[in-house]
């Protein structure tokens, strides 16, 4: 299984205000940018959202998150959040939030 699609749907219907957005195939899964800077993606059944390097370590305090680790270094600013951890549509709009907001916060690529 390369990534959960019904997540990715989900995300997709939760992304739909974002500005400029792209999807892309990345990673074995797929990634969600917002104005040419990566925001969140699906890995497997995993959401992946990139917080940035000041919010990494209060990511990382919530419940089902992990760190985004591919190819044994670790990618500081980046969390993994397992399904338990978005399952309700709050929980998931949340996530995908801090994605949006900190790709927002980036130069437009």
């Amino acid at each position: 299984m390369a990534y959960s699609e019904e997540l990715a749907q989900r995300m997709r219907e939760a992304l739909l205000a974002a500005p400029d957005l792209v999807e892309k195939k990345m990673f074995g899964g797929i990634g969600f940018m917002v104005r040419g800077n990566m925001a969140c993606g699906v890995n497997k059944d995993d959401l992946i959202v990139r917080v940035g390097p000041e919010a990494y370590q209060d990511a990382l305090e919530h419940p089902h998150t992990k760190l985004f680790d591919m190819t044994g270094r670790p990618m500081t600013g980046w969390v993994v959040v397992t399904e338990a951890g978005y399952q309700s549509d709050q929980a998931l709009s949340e996530w995908i939030k801090k994605g949006v907001d900190f790709a927002l916060s980036l130069p437009p690529k």
